[in-house]
């Protein structure tokens, strides 16, 4: 593979660029061929993180995820070479919700407490580590916006629609439902539809030149409309249950389908273009605090990067749009219910008296009264929920159940028969995933619920029966 298709993938010139030709040059020695690399590489640009421990490709991910610097390419510590930055005399406040958290994800979020522009934080029940801030962190700024608490997912989100078909659709025309969600998106990491039957939205016909990054990943972008990403990205049937009359709807039981997905393969460019420039804004942070680099919303690289991230939000949103209006469309049926909500985003907001800047990074916004999806994993239920607006939490909540497990060790622990004697006594026939997302990785979805009851107030119960994910490792199905 040459320097300039690794560039087309979304690898950085320079350090990134010979670490890449590096590790290609060894997993083809070891055997891999050109098309799995190909995957390869564009997995660990959209999440470099992941391949940290990877033995060939270790090299790679440090150095996307470092911003262009590996570990035998590192530069003098910044430490030794630049002033600390300004100490605040106390870290802003921050209160955390649940027992059960990472303390990795602790200490992310004492240190993003720390950085100059930070107003207050809280860390939700379903937090993990992540790049900077960590999953489940939510951070106010003074006028500044950090690429890295937005997340490099931009504006992932979940929608649900509530189909008019009964709830014993889900058995006797199961075959149907199946068709439909392998018919109406693509799964995995750089998997676009042909340019021949490429899908319509106006997010496309959106003026996408203001930033060289959404310039130029435009008709990458146009080739992704309509599809879904790899990781915990899914399109599923399942059931919902409200005991009670509430979001235009009977109390009863219905069928219901439920897609998380952001804004593929362009929404991760934009955030590492940031990021990397955010850093370069900020040479006197601190390792431990390099990835929380913010910039200024009085800025033009600041104001260019909030625009490519609210474009990266209406794209995402095309994107679940699509498949819910394809797959009812497929169906021949109507929509009863449409509901949606995104994290990995930043918002304008007044708290404590002052206009903020509101990071969720894997986060559901909260305010009272706004209704919001919160998943558990394939196996397990999720629920529809009205937020209370709690002060503390900056009007957040938990956007999931989260990973009690890295991905990592989830694989190392599990094996298939795990799943699918999970999956069987539940009900849930899976049409395909990848190992590490298996269920037992993720927390207890009702003791992440129990531990935010003062945060949000469940309405609905969404039982998934139906599940498709993006196998790990592999091109989508076809």
């Amino acid at each position: 593979m040459k320097k300039k298709q690794l560039l087309k993938l979304g690898i950085p010139d320079g350090a990134a660029a010979r670490a890449a030709m590096r590790a290609v040059s060894s997993a083809a020695k070891a055997g891999m061929g050109k098309n799995e690399l190909r995957s390869k590489i564009e997995e660990i640009v959209a999440s470099p993180g992941d391949y940290v421990d990877d033995p060939l490709f270790k090299n790679l991910a440090e150095c996307l995820v470092a911003g262009g610097e590996t570990r035998e390419e590192k530069r003098p510590r910044r430490e030794e070479t630049r002033p600390r930055p300004e100490e605040r005399e106390e870290p802003a406040p921050y209160r955390k919700w649940g027992t059960d958290l990472d303390a990795n994800a602790v200490e992310q979020m004492d240190n993003a407490c720390r950085i100059p522009v930070s107003v207050a934080g809280a860390l939700m029940p379903d937090a993990h580590m992540g790049y900077g801030l960590p999953i489940g962190g939510v951070l106010a700024t003074d006028n500044a916006v950090i690429p890295y608490a937005v997340g490099v997912d931009i504006a992932c989100r979940m929608k649900m629609t509530v189909l008019d078909l009964p709830a014993s659709a889900l058995e006797r025309e199961k075959d149907r439902l199946v068709q439909a969600l392998k018919a109406e998106t693509l799964f995995g990491v750089g998997v676009a539809y042909p340019k021949t039957d490429r899908r319509r939205h106006p997010v496309i016909d959106e003026d996408w030149s203001f930033s060289p990054v959404t310039a130029q990943y435009k008709d990458k972008a146009w080739g992704q409309l309509g599809t879904s990403g790899s990781g915990n990205h899914f399109a599923e049937f399942g059931t919902l249950t409200l005991e009670k009359d509430d979001l235009g709807l009977k109390a009863g039981v219905y069928l219901a389908l439920l897609s998380h997905s952001g804004s593929r393969g362009t929404g991760a460019a934009v955030a590492q273009h940031y990021s990397r420039l955010a850093k370069t804004m900020h040479p006197e942070l601190p390792r431990e605090l390099s990835q929380l680099a913010w910039l200024d919303l009085d800025t033009a690289e600041g104001q260019e990067y909030w625009m490519a991230m609210e474009l990266m939000g209406r794209y995402a949103a095309a994107n679940h749009e699509l498949i819910h209006r394809a797959v009812a469309r497929r169906l021949g049926v109507g929509v009863l219910l449409d509901l949606e909500n995104h994290h990995n985003f930043a918002w304008r907001e007044e708290h404590q008296g002052r206009r903020v800047i509101v990071h969720r990074k894997g986060a559901t916004p909260a305010g009272r009264g706004v209704i919001g999806i919160i998943p558990g994993s394939m196996g397990t239920p999720g629920y529809v929920a009205r937020g209370k607006g709690q002060a503390e939490s900056l009007n957040s909540a938990a956007h999931g159940a989260g990973r009690r497990m890295s991905r990592k060790e989830a694989m190392r622990r599990f094996r298939w028969k795990d799943i699918q004697a999970y999956l069987a006594e539940r009900g849930i026939e899976l049409i395909s995933a990848g190992l590490d997302e298996a269920p037992m990785a993720y927390k207890d979805i009702d003791a992440v619920m129990a531990a935010q009851q003062d945060l949000v107030q469940p309405i609905a119960r969404f039982d998934p029966k139906l599940v498709k994910m993006a196998p790990a490792g592999e091109r989508p199905e076809d």
